[in-house]
């Protein structure tokens, strides 16, 4: 019989043949390589019959299915390792997840860090005795039967509709409820590292048991695990929230869980990156506006959030009336367009702001600066008519790209999200404005991945994903269509034709969360931030007390200037002033002595670049002001 290949040539097997036999008839290097396959789009074990004219793709661990399944079979041996350690193991889920895996247990005592070089080490014995991963389905009273002493699984197989297919997979004496595909056997695991621990409920309800989550990652080679886990300890380093306390930017007390304190030098850094902000917002053409934090309850009923979004909101009664904090700043925004009469020729309308935003999160998933339950939107909404919407949108992309760039993102990814199975408004709109979107990216000359069925209800959108330095991915600005919103709140305007017209609202921004973007930016600089954002500018260091005079007034020089100064006039040695401020990552150290006050000099030290040598008066502090301004902004 005939298999078609991906390349569309068809491809001759035996009867009875599996996806295992195509790999083999390929060759043998395929099938050396082989851990899984695709038969008509279905991810798939390799043990797994073809029929005639299936499609058939091989999975390897260069792809990412190749690394789900290596992960997800990672996990089950993981469970496995679990309940040889400590007998009496209840499993829960074990998923692979981005970058690793997890197992969800009820152990019977609890466990610490510790245990994980136990069950690391038992993990190793299954894979050296290359046990294989065997499925078999089963009925659901079978199932049940099988795993009567574990509750979760009995749980999970009694919710499955009454037509599915229930399959288990065994490898030595471990079977767990699971749709598969696995590797061939558990040999099959190249490179298996343990991470750590964490509480988790039961299917994050916290009405349920808190079970112990025991997070791992596998590759396709040591070295792949290798340069994995230096990444981690990057990461652990650079960690904003370790950071965070150690250059007294900000911190959180129990009486704000969630709620982030920023300190005097987490301002400075605010201050400067929001006054970038405001710089390339007028320069592009927006007027900032500013709306209140507490609105009353008829107007979120109005927007739709009180329907979809009160879960994750706060409440307040004012004079015997329901109000809320507000989630999100659109609804406020809107009520300031609407407060007057608009013609075609007002269009586009571009209103920005930075509003303060309150959304209740559940404690266990707060996380620094990156989940608050507080934090800065930089919102945007665009007014405009249907035929300005590509402009207007080029104008977005050139805006988020250049602000990017000034803090050192050049890896930005893009998607475009189109039309989901439930949506609002006709077949035409949802046209033009995907056909908007797709031309505003074709005319930035970016490429994009085209995201199917993943837009908002209400329209259309660009995502934007930077990477930082690390490799890591974050979604931060977006660009969304929406037709929601004019409808819900008859926005309107008066067009060529003296006829009423609703226009057309695109939300957009560039940073997202102020707060969480900061963490990003102190993970991504290592705390070491560029002189016009960082907190103190330079640090003047007097060798003696007897220079501290000269020291101030050098400090109050570059205070004038409009820069962070600061004087280390402490009685300790120079060597550890220069460590202390090392640490602190200053991108300047002014250092004064008997030789620079006689010949009035001072001695520059760079962060980043070590001793630059002694310069004048006005050399040094024309040189930290060069790198310490605001960046250019150009107008739009």
């Amino acid at each position: 019989m005939n298999v078609i290949l991906p390349d569309g040539s068809p491809l001759s097997v035996p009867e009875g043949a599996t996806a295992l036999t195509v790999a083999e008839t390929i060759g043998p290097r395929l099938a050396k390589a082989a851990v899984a396959a695709t038969i008509d789009d279905h991810l798939v074990d390799l043990s797994t019959p073809v029929r005639e004219g299936n499609q058939v793709s091989i999975v390897t661990l260069k792809s990412e299915a190749g690394l789900e399944v290596l992960r997800h079979s990672s996990a089950h041996v993981l469970a496995e390792a679990a309940t040889h350690v400590y007998p009496g193991t209840k499993v829960a889920i074990g998923p692979a997840i981005k970058d690793g895996f997890y197992y969800d247990f009820e152990f019977p005592e609890p466990i610490s860090e510790d245990d994980l070089t136990r069950f690391q080490d038992e993990m190793q014995r299954s894979i050296e005795a290359a046990r294989p991963f065997r499925r078999r389905e089963v009925s659901r009273a079978e199932a049940l039967e099988i795993f009567s002493d574990e509750p979760y699984k009995v749980e999970l197989i009694e919710e499955l509709p009454e037509e599915a297919v229930i399959s288990v997979y065994q490898h030595g004496d471990f079977v767990d409820l699971c749709r598969g595909p696995h590797l061939p056997d558990t040999g099959r695991i190249p490179a298996v590292k343990l991470l750590s621990t964490a509480g988790a409920y039961w299917r994050g309800d916290a009405a349920n048991p808190m079970l112990t989550r025991v997070y791992g990652t596998a590759f396709p080679s040591q070295k792949d695990l290798d340069a994995y886990l230096e990444r981690l300890e990057m990461a652990r380093q650079r960690d904003h929230r370790k950071l965070g306390r150690e250059l007294d930017l900000f911190s959180f007390h129990d009486e704000g869980p969630g709620f982030p304190f920023f300190h005097a030098k987490g301002m400075r850094v605010v201050n400067a990156l929001l006054e970038y902000w405001r710089a390339e917002h007028r320069a592009a053409g927006y007027e900032e506006i500013k709306t209140p934090i507490i609105l009353d309850r008829a107007l979120w009923e109005q927007s739709g959030h009180w329907e979809h979004y009160k879960d994750n909101m706060y409440f307040t009664r004012i004079d015997e009336a329901d109000f809320a904090v507000k989630p999100m700043n659109c609804p406020g925004g809107i009520l300031i367009h609407k407060t007057d009469q608009h013609s075609y020729r007002d269009f586009p309308l571009r209103m920005a702001e930075l509003g303060l935003v309150h959304r209740h999160e559940l404690s266990g998933v707060l996380h620094g600066l990156f989940r608050v339950r507080t934090f800065t939107q930089d919102d945007a909404h665009i007014y405009c008519l249907p035929g300005q919407i590509e402009d207007e949108v080029v104008g977005v992309i050139e805006l988020v790209m250049r602000m990017y760039r000034t803090f050192g993102f050049e890896k930005v990814h893009l998607e475009l999200s189109t039309r989901p199975p439930k949506s609002i408004g006709t077949d035409e709109m949802w046209a033009a404005a995907e056909q908007a979107l797709a031309g505003a990216l074709e005319r930035s000359g970016l490429g994009y991945q085209l995201n199917p069925g993943d837009g908002a209800f209400y329209g259309p959108k660009i995502d934007f994903h930077i990477e930082d330095v690390m490799g890591r991915t974050w979604q931060c600005a977006t660009c969304q269509l929406d037709f929601a919103m004019p409808e819900r709140f008859e926005l309107e305007y008066v067009g060529e034709d003296n006829q009423r017209h609703r226009p057309v609202m695109i939300h957009r921004t560039v940073l997202g969360s102020i707060e969480r973007f900061l963490g990003i930016l102190i993970e991504h600089y290592g705390g070491a931030f560029p002189a016009w954002l960082a907190p103190v500018q330079a640090v003047v260091i007097p060798v003696a007390d007897r220079h501290n005079p000269y020291a101030r007034a050098l400090a109050a020089e570059l205070t004038r200037a409009d820069l962070r100064a600061e004087v280390d006039d402490r009685t300790e040695s120079m060597g550890r002033k220069i460590r202390d401020h090392e640490l602190e990552k200053v991108p300047f150290m002014l250092i004064v002595g008997d030789r620079e006050i006689e010949a009035d000099l001072v001695s520059v030290r760079s962060h980043a670049r070590g001793d630059l040598g002694s310069f004048s008066r006005g050399e040094a502090l024309e040189l930290v002001g060069a790198e310490s301004t605001l960046p250019a902004v150009t107008a739009t």
